[in-house]
């Protein structure tokens, strides 16, 4: 018994035998069990929000805090590892409240902890926000849609923005009111280092109180077309009719010309007929009297439609102008229509014996609002 005391009362330097299989016990401890101590830790919280968040499970909850509960733990570990040694008196690294090594390393601990329970907050910020925007799927409004990932943003950068004072005034031991301040006079000189990032977060509160467009509607911005994902407090998140995920700054979103084609109330489609210049005037009133007949008959196509006897051009032949929108919303279905109108026109160029030159095209489906 009096060698074992022996062994563990032998110092190297400056620390016991005790002290240092504390330190590495502690230490080894912390790492083997951060993953558990992360799962424990998310299983508890899931069953606090269990209620409300059955539809997501706790395995993402689990994804989400396994990283940085973790690197939480190791941090606590080597704080209290570290508290159970002795610096040797010859480092002279000095007291913890004077400037020099023993306040670095305290310092720095802090900071890491701190820093790494604000990971913690915003992982499970994350998960309340996956949480809302689940619920916010299943309603029929849009708004929630759009206000739930704004919102989550902007408490993320609160947190964050509380973090770091809460370093600069606890763990530094600054004035934050004096900071603050500080920060005032210097404001002009920020604004304008940050301007790019002021004009996004401008735009943001216009998209968000002028409603130009919504989550989940589709928009053609500066030659960009797709549907919205995500509307942040910096760009908005465009998934492309390419499939790309595109990110635009909401700077751009607001100042360039932005058609939602989601609202508009029908589709205009604009196709031309170019015939044979062989072709006698009687034909071409027959065709144009006929298209007209057909037109008129469709339940789909408003009454504001077009066909004109449009250009006698030597090189192109007779063109004739054919416009007339589809009362819907929807392009698979104004495709449709546009299918059997062709159809149709084929049918009665066939019967008129006409024949079309090679110069004769159709336009792409256009959005129109009415």
């Amino acid at each position: 018994m009096d060698m074992d005391a022996d062994w563990l009362t032998r110092t190297f330097l400056g620390n016991t035998v005790e002290q240092i299989l504390w330190f590495f016990g502690i230490l080894l401890a912390g790492i083997a069990f951060r993953t558990i101590i992360a799962y424990v830790f998310s299983r508890f919280l899931f069953e606090v929000l269990k209620k409300h968040s059955k539809e997501i499970g706790s395995q993402k909850l689990v994804e989400l805090l396994k990283r940085p509960f973790g690197f939480f733990v190791i941090i606590s570990t080597l704080y209290f590892a570290f508290n159970c040694l002795s610096f040797p008196a010859q480092w002279e690294i000095g007291p913890a409240h004077l400037f020099g090594i023993r306040m670095f390393l305290q310092r720095t601990f802090q900071v890491f902890l701190i820093v790494s329970f604000t990971w913690i907050l915003l992982r499970i910020i994350d998960f309340i926000g996956l949480i809302l925007h689940h619920k916010a799927i299943v309603t029929e409004s849009k708004m929630d849609d759009q206000i739930v990932p704004f919102v989550k943003e902007g408490i993320k950068i609160s947190i964050a923005v509380i973090s770091l004072f809460f370093i600069l005034g606890a763990v530094f031991k600054l004035n934050i009111t004096s900071l603050i301040a500080g920060l005032g006079i210097g404001g002009l000189a920020i604004a304008l280092a940050a301007k790019e990032s002021l004009e996004n977060l401008l735009g943001s509160f216009t998209i968000f109180f002028d409603k130009p467009f919504t989550v989940g509607d589709f928009v053609d911005v500066a030659g960009v077309k797709g549907h919205v994902e995500k509307i942040g407090f910096r760009s908005t998140r465009i998934r492309t009719v390419e499939k790309s995920f595109l990110t635009v700054p909401n700077k751009k979103m607001v100042d360039s010309v932005l058609d939602n084609i989601t609202l508009k109330t029908m589709q205009r489609i604009r196709m031309a007929l170019a015939i044979s210049l062989e072709t006698p005037a009687d034909k071409i009133q027959r065709l144009i009297s006929k298209i007209n007949s057909f037109l008129e008959q469709q339940n789909e196509i408003t009454n504001d439609f077009t066909v004109k006897f449009f250009e006698i051009n030597n090189t192109v032949g007779f063109e004739i102008l054919i416009v007339y929108f589809v009362n819907t919303t929807s392009y698979d279905e104004s495709l449709e229509v546009k299918e059997k109108v062709n159809f149709k026109l084929l049918e009665i160029l066939k019967e008129e014996e006409i024949s079309l030159t090679i110069n004769s095209y159709f336009s792409s489906t256009n959005g129109y609002k009415k």
